[in-house]
C-alpha cells in the first residue's frame, strides 16, 4: 500500500510496513550501468530492497522485459525503479506505461521534478521518492507532495551530493514525515545502523555492491573497485557536465589527463545509449570503496551488512543507561 491518509500539515502518512520484509534497512542503490535485474533480483531474494536506473536499458521493450523478470523473481522484498524526469527523457511517457503494469513498490525520481510520476505511481499505491542532494531540493520535493526523499549525501559514488548524511536526515526530519533513504559512503552494517539511529527509514548501499558478482561492471571495474581506496577517489564534472565521484585509476587508464581542463558534455538525459558512452571507460564509486574485499554473491554481501547491523545495534543497546530519576 501506499500513503494512507494525509496529515494535519499535508504531508503524506506512509505505511511503513513493508519495511518489516526487509532482514536489514538497506536499498542496494540504483546504480547507472551497474543495476541490472540480476542484482536486483539476488538482492531482493536476500532480503533487502533493490533499485535500478530505467536508463540502464536501451529500449523501453528492454525495460519492459526486465520488470517482467523481477516482479516474477524477486520474491516478496520492496523493490523499486528509478526514472529520469528531466524534459530530455523523451522515453518518459513510455516508462510510465510500463510501471503501470508492473507496479514496483516505488519510484524514485531523479534530475526532475517528481510531478510527472504521482498520478501514475499513486494510482496503483505505490511510492513517489525524490532524489535530492539539498535543502532546497528537499523542499521542492516536499511542496510536491512526495511520500518520500532520497537524501543523496557527500560520499556517495557517481552524481554525488556534498551535505553530511546526518545533518540532512536531521534537517529533512526536522521539516518531513515522509519515508527518508539516505546513502552517501554508508557501506557497512554499522553505517546503516548510525543513519537509522540518526532517523534515516533505509539506507542506500552502492559502492559495496559494484563487485557483486550479479553486477553489470566489467571484471576490471569489479577488480578495480576492490583493489582502490579512499585515496583513489575524484570529484570532478569533466564526465557528465555534473560533479560526480569517480576512480582515479579509471581516469588514467582510459588515457584522460584531470589536469587539463574540458568542456563539459552536453547533457541530454533521454539518450542512454550515448550516456553510457561517457561512463563506459571511466568509473563511479563512493566513499564505500574499500569495502568490497573480492568478488562476491549479493547473497554474502548481505549477510556481511546483516551480521554488522546487528553487531551495531546490540553496542547502542549496551551503550544505553536509564537516566536516574532525581
Amino acid at each position: 500500500m501506499g500513503p494512507v491518509g494525509r496529515g494535519c500539515d499535508g504531508q503524506a502518512m506512509i505505511d511503513r510496513s513493508f519495511l518489516t520484509q526487509l532482514r536489514v534497512p538497506v536499498c542496494a542503490a540504483p546504480m547507472f550501468l551497474i543495476s541490472g535485474p540480476d542484482l536486483v533480483i539476488a538482492a531482493c531474494r536476500a532480503g533487502i530492497m533493490a533499485a535500478f536506473p530505467a536508463p540502464n536499458t536501451r529500449t523501453l521493450e528492454d525495460f519492459d522485459h526486465w520488470l517482467t523478470r523481477i516482479a516474477a523473481e524477486a520474491g516478496e522484498a520492496p523493490w523499486a525503479v528509478n526514472l529520469i524526469t528531466h524534459a530530455t527523457n523523451d522515453r518518459l511517457a513510455g516508462e510510465l506505461e510500463i510501471i503501470a503494469r508492473h507496479k514496483p513498490r516505488a519510484v524514485i525520481t531523479a534530475l526532475g521534478s517528481p510531478r510527472p510520476v504521482m498520478e501514475t505511481v499513486r494510482g496503483y499505491g505505490g511510492l513517489v521518492i525524490a532524489d535530492v542532494i539539498d535543502m532546497r531540493l528537499a523542499q521542492k520535493a516536499i511542496d510536491a507532495g512526495v511520500d518520500g526523499l532520497a537524501c543523496v549525501s557527500a560520499g556517495a559514488g557517481g552524481h554525488t551530493g556534498f551535505l553530511s548524511p546526518f545533518a540532512f536526515i536531521s534537517a529533512v526530519r526536522d521539516r518531513f514525515e515522509g519515508l527518508i533513504i539516505v546513502g552517501g559512503g554508508i557501506a557497512d552494517g554499522h553505517g546503516v545502523a548510525g543513519a537509522v539511529a540518526a532517523g534515516a527509514d533505509l539506507v542506500y548501499v552502492g559502492t559495496r555492491f559494484i563487485a557483486a558478482a550479479e553486477s553489470l561492471a566489467s571484471e576490471s571495474y569489479k577488480a578495480m573497485v576492490i583493489d582502490c581506496g579512499l585515496n583513489d577517489l575524484v570529484v570532478s564534472a569533466a564526465v557528465t557536465g555534473t560533479p560526480a565521484s569517480w576512480l582515479k585509476p579509471s581516469f588514467a587508464a582510459a588515457g584522460y589527463d584531470l589536469s587539463k581542463p574540458a568542456a563539459p558534455p552536453e547533457r541530454n538525459y533521454g539518450a542512454p545509449a550515448d550516456a553510457a558512452k561517457r561512463w563506459r571507460d571511466i568509473w563511479a564509486a563512493g566513499q564505500g570503496v574499500g569495502s568490497s574485499k573480492a568478488i562476491e554473491p549479493t547473497s554474502a554481501i548481505v549477510d556481511a551488512l546483516a551480521q554488522e547491523f546487528g553487531e551495531a545495534v546490540r553496542r547502542l543497546a549496551g551503550l544505553a543507561t536509564p537516566t536516574p530519576i532525581s
